[in-house]
């Protein structure tokens, strides 16, 4: 589990899921009132929180620039991302990009989702509530475009492959290949691998393009990245620097 304690007091933890069904799990917890940069994802989540002994729920969409979210003070969080190609049945993905939906009835122990209650997940026990959901029917996917971000050949032409990528996930192929590239980018630039070395690695065409890419997607500079600068971010370190 990856850790990041930003220097405006918040604390931020994610982790790798091995659900198929999941990218990672993450919680977060603010000692003080704080502005966070969000970073551009292709994955939509479920957000659990409380504060003040209020507890709240809502569906986050694909991120596709980077921007400022406001983080309350005192709030407990954990959230679920959804691996890319999965959706829900009651809000399909391409209706929550670039925004997110608050959850009604919302208690510390369940929360409203399709018509149906559901448990309210802690840290440990997020695969528990997503096996549910997609018993229930509430999480589906497209095998398809499972296949094909495993690297598998469809048997399909190219434009029901995008056609039905951008169905799932509400974002074309080369979109979702550019966020990735950058938020791996600036995962190796925050544990000090060199500019030219990132550049070549993940082949942006040069130092400019790279610097585009993280300024549209990350907003930070690759400066930035090395010296932890800029106020809060949350960013994996290990999700590609270890095996």
């Amino acid at each position: 589990m990856a850790r990041i304690i930003s220097p405006v007091g918040l604390r931020f933890e994610t982790r790798a899921s091995d659900s198929p069904w999941v990218d990672t799990v993450w919680t977060c917890t603010s000692e003080q009132v704080a502005e966070m940069t969000s970073v551009a994802t292709p994955c939509w989540g479920l957000v659990f929180w409380q504060q003040e002994g209020i507890a709240h729920a809502s569906i986050s969409g694909p991120e596709t620039a980077t921007g400022k979210a406001p983080v309350p003070q005192g709030a407990t969080f954990v959230g679920i991302e959804f691996a890319v190609g999965t959706w829900l049945a009651a809000a399909p993905t391409p209706v929550l990009v670039d925004r997110g939906v608050e959850l009604p009835d919302a208690t510390h122990r369940s929360f409203r989702l399709g018509g149906r209650r559901w448990e309210t997940p802690g840290p440990d026990d997020a695969e528990a509530l997503v096996d549910r959901l997609v018993r229930g029917g509430a999480v589906v996917r497209d095998p398809l475009v499972t296949d094909v971000r495993q690297g598998r050949q469809p048997v399909v032409s190219e434009r029901t492959v995008e056609r039905r990528f951008r169905a799932a996930t509400g974002l074309t192929q080369s979109a979702v290949r550019q966020i990735e590239r950058a938020r791996h980018a600036s995962t190796l630039l925050a544990t000090g691998v060199p500019v030219a070395d990132v550049v070549c690695g993940l082949e942006f065409f040069d130092e400019p393009h790279l610097a585009r890419a993280l300024r549209r997607y990350v907003g930070r500079t690759a400066r930035q990245l090395r010296e932890g600068t800029g106020g809060a971010i949350a960013l994996d370190l290990d999700q590609f620097t270890t095996s």
